[in-house]
């Protein structure tokens, strides 16, 4: 089971999102802030094991929080997957300046979440420390 926050203003699509990977097994919390991510990751204690970052919400600098979380030495192991609306080419270019470890599309994320996530995870335990 994996521990994974959610970073989302997008309550549906976050709770399908939410609902696909406890079905998988894993907790997920979804969080509508920077600032509540930041707490979350702080009263996780480092259990934290994934970060979901919604781009397609433009209230949200999902980028720039990641950037500014690693800055802050808050996300050292936690694995990161951004996904973002197809068509939002900058979104996806941010992204990838941001350095997150998978970036998808939205329509992917829906079909594909516990997989993508699994995936990700694996890749957690098969990179060298």
């Amino acid at each position: 089971m994996a521990r994974v926050l959610a970073l989302t203003a997008d309550l549906l699509f976050g709770s399908q999102v939410q609902g696909a990977l406890a079905a998988a097994g894993h907790e997920v919390r979804l969080l509508g802030s920077e600032h509540a991510l930041a707490d979350a990751l702080a009263e996780s204690g480092g259990e934290t094991t994934a970060l979901l970052v919604d781009l397609a919400d433009g209230s949200l600098d999902g980028a720039g929080a990641l950037e500014r979380l690693r800055a802050d030495g808050r996300l050292d192991a936690v694995r990161t997957l951004a996904y973002y609306s197809h068509v939002e080419v900058e979104a996806r270019r941010r992204a990838e300046q941001a350095g997150f470890d998978l970036i998808v599309p939205r329509s992917r994320m829906a079909r594909e979440g516990a997989g993508l996530v699994a995936s990700l995870l694996e890749q957690a335990t098969s990179d060298p420390a």
